[in-house]
């Protein structure tokens, strides 16, 4: 089977937002982290090249295969922010909806800007995300 290739990794989260080019993208990455690490009430860490997660869990596939995974992270891609949540519950694609500016993407959302959706739903996700075992 083969290796996941995205792992924690030691790189710096400072340094990946401090490199981000795009100033509106850096603001939001920098302000998201914050909002997560309270949220989560973990301290964030890169996770491969260009992901910052928070927290630390196995995430289990129904085939039975597991990996250290991180509850919820994001990546600020160039198109779009991806917020990734570690499972769906029950009201995930429901709460997604609520967002108005974030599109579904499996168990991830895709926003333009963080002043876009509206971070009272974003931290109920959140609290849910985290209670799904």
């Amino acid at each position: 089977m083969a290796e996941i290739k995205t792992k924690k990794t030691e790189s710096s989260v400072t340094k990946f937002i401090a490199g981000i080019g795009d100033k509106a993208r850096r603001e939001d990455a920098t302000a998201l982290t914050a909002f997560l690490k309270k949220a989560v009430k973990a301290e964030p860490k890169m996770w491969g090249s260009a992901i910052i997660g928070f927290g630390s869990s196995v995430l289990k596939y129904p085939s039975g295969r597991e990996m250290d995974w991180f509850p919820v992270g994001f990546s600020p891609r160039k198109a779009a922010t991806v917020i990734y949540f570690n499972k769906k519950y029950p009201s995930f694609a429901a709460d997604v909806e609520k967002l108005e500016g974030a599109k579904l993407g499996g168990g991830c959302v895709y926003i333009k800007r963080l002043d876009d959706i509206d971070l009272k739903v974003l931290k109920l996700m959140v609290d849910r995300t985290l209670k799904v075992k």
